[in-house]
């Protein structure tokens, strides 16, 4: 019988679904990016269903890397819609997997969940044969790096679970082929090497440049448009280019906040944002950079 916990921890989500088909699309990326990652998701599901694992040694493990706020996240929940869509409808599935409540400080719970979630919850979820994609956010927490683990932090244990999760995956990929994980990291060197090394493919989702920021702004402002349609002047305004050229170095996240924090400047924005100029984006950039030269901000060097 499951857990409580280990069923608490998963989410799941049947696709085509109109409340994830959005996702994909609203993360401003490289559209190389996301080609791979499709691509990959459909040769795995392809070849681990057609081969035996010790042919292809694909172990169906896609690792999303890269700075918080850059759309990791988004872009795997919006994977399990896009890869229906890509099928022409085919029934997929998104199983979302919530680590840190897996992780018990008591004496080996945490190897004992992870087993559990990953060797017999998981699979007793996707053994219809529906494609599935499993999302592991922030997986760090349950891959720990062993090498770097602190004898502090009952290193013991921890190994164990690492031990567990390799052991899951590789069980995974050569017995349940319509599974496919997609793992998040923020912090990539906190990942165990050997976790790492099962991917088939690491993406790294970098910070925005100028032209992605550009399209990030003009794509907030030109969705708000459809409640406040002055603002589709805004979404089309060349100068959102030099304000987008100011605030390289900010997530995506952030990006799409700007525009939050712009209308929040004055009270009649805030009130109607109809009434947004391109000066009230322009001082709120202004005012994201200069925060970004106080200590511990989140903005990173470009």
């Amino acid at each position: 019988m499951t857990s409580v916990a280990v069923s608490e921890s998963v989410r799941t989500s049947e696709c085509p679904s109109d409340r994830i088909a959005p996702l994909w699309g609203s993360v401003i990326v490289d559209e190389q990016i996301k080609t791979k990652l499709i691509n990959h998701t459909l040769l795995a599901l392809q070849l681990r269903g057609t081969f035996p694992f010790e042919t292809t040694a694909v172990h169906g493990l896609i690792a999303l890397v890269g700075p918080p706020g850059t759309g990791k996240t988004t872009l795997a929940r919006g994977l399990a819609h896009q890869l229906s869509t890509v099928l022409r409808g085919e029934p997929t599935r998104l199983l979302e997997v919530t680590p840190h409540g897996l992780m018990s400080a008591e004496h080996g719970q945490s190897q004992q969940l992870v087993t559990e979630l990953l060797g017999e919850h998981l699979p007793s979820l996707v053994d219809d044969g529906v494609k599935s994609i499993v999302l592991l956010d922030e997986v760090e927490s349950m891959a720990v790096a062993r090498s770097e683990t602190s004898l502090s932090a009952n290193p013991v244990d921890v190994h164990r679970a690492t031990d567990a999760v390799l052991t899951a995956v590789d069980q995974l990929a050569a017995s349940t082929p319509n599974l496919v994980f997609v793992v998040t990291s923020n912090f990539v060197k906190g990942l165990d090497e050997a976790f790492l090394s099962r991917a088939d493919i690491v993406i790294e989702i970098p910070l925005p440049d100028a032209k992605a920021l550009t399209a990030i702004l003009t794509n907030t402002l030109a969705s708000m448009s459809t409640v406040y349609p002055q603002l589709g002047a805004l979404a089309r305004d060349p100068a959102l280019a030099r304000i987008a050229a100011d605030c390289v170095g900010v997530d995506g996240r952030q990006a799409r906040k700007l525009v939050a924090q712009a209308l929040a400047r004055r009270t009649a924005t805030a009130i109607n944002a109809g009434g947004l100029t391109i000066a009230d984006l322009s001082v709120a950039a202004n005012e994201l950079r200069n925060e970004g030269r106080g200590e511990g901000h989140r903005v990173r060097a470009a």
